[in-house]
């Protein structure tokens, strides 16, 4: 079996901009992205049919030999779901009410416009889906359970120095992480703690918890979960129910609560957002595919940020706040509730941050982490750039 995993269109869009820069499948919710689910459940590695832009970066590889599965992107898999996939014949599509959730194109490649089915199997699983921004930290609890799971079945977790308190039973440390001094309880869900990351003293955790691997939550971090913390990534002062992607920071104090941030941010110090109106109103989102506010049915959200983004120091930001791609947000006061794409300010008469000097940080940001901003990440910012362009407002480039 070729296992490849498509976006759904409309979700990609209703993911905006977390999804600009990535494959639905490589959102991350629980401890896994959606991609690493589906290859550690099914074995072997996938490939991705996604925005043409994106697909150098994210190849698709159709093998003419076997069958190809082509499988919903925003979908997290479970044992009921590989089942049925497993069982697909060729031809054949594995739906849940109108949601398309697998199809079986045998040697064929799959034309989603043009594709016919031999028939349709009705699925019988009840999964985890992101079908927008927000279901990511919603979600995160179950997710963190169902990959915790997985990732911890049949294998022991590496010994808890005598230096922490911990409450329950539910924690597994990987090899090579280090945590000292510090308070976890696991009473309200599993704490999982990744290959090398660390736990500074001080630090208080209350699961469902994820910190990835090479990741170190800093000195007196108060972390409420559920909370992700990818790969490679710093995170100090308080986090209550967010996630952060990786390779991102947010290392001083300040509040960052029912969030999403992408790869690539920096939080400067003292940013706080805030995650409940005052009159405790419904959150609404600005929506990338309805281009307006939408309701998001809660009363706790806060801010989501694209890949790029950072904050300067004392950075104030409103309930629902969403942050495209390649932001800077700087200054005093709150910036509006959406900062376009490649914004430079954030605050009312913010300008543009020209392409060159924004590809220049990335560059260097990147340096940082012994990584190469190489020519397919170029291209993709590039693109975004022009893209994003009727968001901004016609004010003198920086």
């Amino acid at each position: 079996m070729n296992l490849i995993l498509f976006d759904d269109i409309t979700v990609r869009n209703h993911l905006l901009p977390l999804t600009a820069t990535r494959p639905v499948a490589e959102m991350r919710f629980g401890i896994l992205t959606i991609r690493e689910k589906w290859e550690k459940r099914l074995g072997g590695k996938a490939s991705f049919l996604t925005a043409d832009y994106l697909q150098e970066k994210f190849p698709l590889h159709f093998d003419g030999q076997t069958d190809n599965v082509w499988v919903n992107g925003s979908i997290s898999p479970n044992d009921t779901l590989i089942q049925e996939i497993k069982s697909l014949r060729e031809g054949q599509g594995l739906v849940k009410n109108t949601t398309l959730i697998a199809v079986n194109s045998g040697k064929q490649r799959w034309n989603p416009e043009a594709f016919v089915f031999t028939s349709r199997m009705e699925s019988q699983a009840t999964f985890l889906q992101l079908q927008y921004l927000w279901n990511v930290f919603r979600l995160n609890g179950e997710a963190i359970r169902e990959d915790y799971d997985l990732l911890t079945r049949g294998r022991k977790s590496e010994p808890l120095s005598a230096t922490n308190t911990l409450m329950g039973k539910e924690l597994f440390i990987e090899k090579g992480a280090m945590v000292e001094c510090a308070i976890l309880n696991s009473l309200t869900g599993p704490i999982y703690i990744g290959k090398d990351a660390e736990v500074m003293e001080g630090s208080i955790i209350r699961g469902p918890f994820a910190l990835g691997e090479h990741s170190t939550l800093k000195m007196g971090a108060k972390i409420y979960g559920p909370t992700t913390v990818g790969p490679f990534s710093k995170v100090g002062g308080e986090v209550s129910n967010s996630v952060i992607i990786g390779y991102s920071n947010k290392g001083h104090d300040g509040f960052l609560g029912n969030s999403v941030l992408g790869e690539w941010c920096n939080l400067g110090a003292d940013t706080n957002n805030s995650n409940l109106k005052n009159n405790y109103a419904e959150v609404k989102l600005y929506n990338y595919l309805e281009k307006k506010q939408i309701g998001t049915g809660l009363q706790f959200c806060g801010l989501m940020m694209g890949d790029h983004s950072k904050t300067g120091i004392n950075t104030m930001l409103n309930t629902g706040t969403v942050v495209g791609v390649c932001a800077n947000i700087f200054g005093g006061g709150f910036p509006p509730t959406f900062v376009p794409d490649f914004s430079w300010g954030g605050i009312a008469g913010g300008a543009t941050y020209e392409l060159d000097k924004a590809l220049e940080v990335a560059t260097r940001v990147f340096e940082r982490r012994e990584l190469i901003f190489d020519e397919k990440e170029r291209k993709i910012l590039s693109y975004l750039f022009q893209l994003t362009a009727p968001l901004r407002k016609p004010v003198p480039a920086v």
